[in-house]
C-alpha cells in the first residue's frame, strides 16, 4: 500500500499540474491581448497536442519495456529498449521541428483561423514548432523516470517547469506585451528546464543514454507497439474535444461552444488525474508482470481501481458544488454561466466510468496488452462520433451533451468486459 501510494500520488500531482498547464497560456494571452489571442491558442493548440502526445507515447513505451525486462531477469535487453527509446525521442524531435513548421499554416486554416486569429496562432505555433524537442524530450524521460522508482523527482521536474512557464507568461507577455509569442516562449522554456533536469537525472544514476542500440529495428518496432496507446491516451481529449465543438456550434451555436468551453477546463484537469492514476501504477504494473507476480499485479490494479473511483466521486462533488461559479471564473457571459450550472451535472455522470476505462487502459500497456490497450484508446471518439451523428438528430444540443456521456459509460463496459476476459 505505501508503496503504491509513493508511486501514484506524485504522479497524480503531475498530472493535475499537467491540466493546468493547457490552460495557463490561454489565461495569460486572454487577459493581456484579446479575445484573438485566446482564439489563436485554442486553434493552435491541436497541433501541439500531437508533439506532447508524440513525446509521451514514445516515452512510456520504451519505459514498460524496459521496466518488464528489467524486473524479469533481463538487464542487458532492457537497457537497449531505453537506449531504443531515446534514439526514438531523438529522431522525433528533429521530425517534429521540420514537420511542424512546415505544417503549422497549414493546420491554423483547416482549423478555421482567419485575420487576426491567423496571424497570432502563426507567431504562438512557429515559437512551439521550432522548440518542439523541449516538449518532446521532458514528455518522453519523465516516465523513465517514473520506472526507475522516482515517481517524485518526476514530480519536481514537471513542478518546475510549471513555475518557470508562470513566471515566464508573466513576465512576457504582461510585463513586456510579446503577445502569443511571449506565451510560446514561456511554455517551451519551462519545458525545456523540465528536459534539463531529466537529463541531468539519468546521467547522475547512470542510466544509458542514446547509444548503440543492438536490433535497434525490432526494439523500435515493440516501442512504438506499445505507446500507441499512451500516445492516444494523450490526444484522444483533443480529438473529442474538436468533435464536441463542431457538433454545438451546428446545432446549439456560439453560446453553446462558449458553455463547453467553460466545462471541458474543469473536466479536462479531472481526466489528467485519472490518467495520473494510471501512470502511476504502471510501473508496478510492469514490474509484477515482468516478474511473473500474479498477487501483485492483481493488488495493485485494485488499488489503482479504487483509486480512480476516489478521485472522480472527489472531483464530481467538489465541481457539482461550484457549479454556480464556474462559468464566472473563466470569464463567461451571466447566460453562459447559468447554461454550465445546469449542464455540468450531466457530465460529472461520466466521470466515474471514465476512471474505469482511463485505469483499464494503463493496465493493459503496463502488461503488453497491445491490442486490447488499442481498443479501449481509439473507441472513445468512434463511439463519441457515431452518437453525435445519431442523437442530436432528434435531440438537438441536449443530444450532443448526451452523447459525451454514454460514450464513456459504453467505453467503460467495454473496458470491464476486457478486463474480465484477460482477468486483470
Amino acid at each position: 500500500m505505501k508503496s503504491y501510494f509513493a508511486f501514484v500520488l506524485p504522479s497524480l500531482l503531475a498530472y493535475a499540474l499537467s491540466g493546468i498547464y493547457s490552460i495557463v497560456d490561454g489565461f495569460f494571452v486572454g487577459n493581456a491581448v484579446s479575445d484573438a489571442g485566446l482564439s489563436a491558442i485554442n486553434v493552435a493548440y491541436p497541433l501541439v497536442s500531437v508533439i506532447q502526445a508524440l513525446g509521451t507515447g514514445i516515452g512510456t513505451g520504451g519505459a514498460v519495456l524496459w521496466a518488464v525486462r528489467k524486473a524479469g531477469g533481463s538487464r542487458e535487453e532492457a537497457d537497449e529498449y531505453l537506449r531504443g527509446s531515446l534514439i526514438l525521442l531523438a529522431a522525433s524531435c528533429a521530425a517534429a521541428t521540420v514537420l511542424g513548421l512546415i505544417a503549422a499554416p497549414a493546420a491554423l486554416r483547416a482549423f478555421g483561423a482567419a485575420g487576426q486569429v491567423y496571424d497570432y496562432g502563426l507567431d504562438y505555433l512557429t515559437v512551439m514548432m521550432a522548440f518542439s524537442s523541449f516538449q518532446i524530450l521532458a514528455l518522453g524521460m519523465i516516465p523513465v523516470i517514473r520506472n526507475s522508482g522516482e515517481a517524485r523527482f518526476a514530480f519536481l521536474t514537471m513542478l518546475a517547469g510549471f513555475l518557470a512557464n508562470v513566471f515566464l507568461d508573466w513576465l512576457l507577455v504582461w510585463v513586456f506585451p510579446f503577445g502569443t509569442a511571449g506565451a510560446a516562449y514561456a511554455t517551451v522554456a519551462g519545458q525545456g528546464l523540465s528536459a534539463l533536469m531529466c537529463a541531468i537525472f539519468m546521467i547522475r544514476k547512470g542510466l544509458p543514454g542514446p547509444g548503440h542500440c543492438r536490433f535497434f529495428t525490432k526494439r523500435a518496432v515493440s516501442i512504438i507497439r506499445i505507446g500507441i496507446a499512451p500516445f492516444g491516451l494523450a490526444l484522444t481529449p483533443m480529438m473529442s474535444l474538436m468533435l464536441i465543438n463542431l457538433f454545438s456550434s451546428r446545432y446549439g451555436g456560439q453560446e453553446a461552444v462558449a458553455t463547453y468551453a467553460c466545462i471541458a477546463y474543469a473536466i479536462t484537469i479531472v481526466q489528467c488525474l485519472l490518467q495520473g492514476v494510471g501512470d502511476g501504477s504502471q510501473p508496478l504494473l510492469s514490474i509484477a508482470y515482468g516478474k511473473g507476480d500474479r498477487d501483485s499485479l492483481a493488488s495493485t490494479a485494485t488499488l489503482s481501481y479504487l483509486t480512480g473511483l476516489a478521485v472522480a466521486l472527489l472531483s464530481t462533488l467538489a465541481l457539482y458544488l461550484a457549479r454556480g461559479s464556474l462559468g464566472a471564473l473563466f470569464g463567461a457571459s451571466a447566460q453562459v454561466s447559468t447554461l454550465v450550472a445546469a449542464v455540468l451535472p450531466l457530465f460529472l455522470v461520466g466521470l466515474v466510468f471514465y476512471s474505469v476505462s482511463r485505469v483499464t487502459t494503463a493496465c493493459l500497456y503496463a502488461t503488453e496488452r497491445i491490442l486490447l490497450s488499442y481498443i479501449c484508446v481509439y473507441a472513445e471518439p468512434v463511439l463519441l462520433l457515431v452518437l453525435l451523428l445519431i442523437l442530436p438528430v432528434f435531440m438537438g444540443q441536449s443530444g450532443v451533451w448526451l452523447s459525451v456521456v454514454l460514450s464513456q459509460c459504453a467505453l467503460a463496459v467495454i473496458s470491464l468486459a476486457v478486463r474480465r476476459v484477460r482477468g486483470l
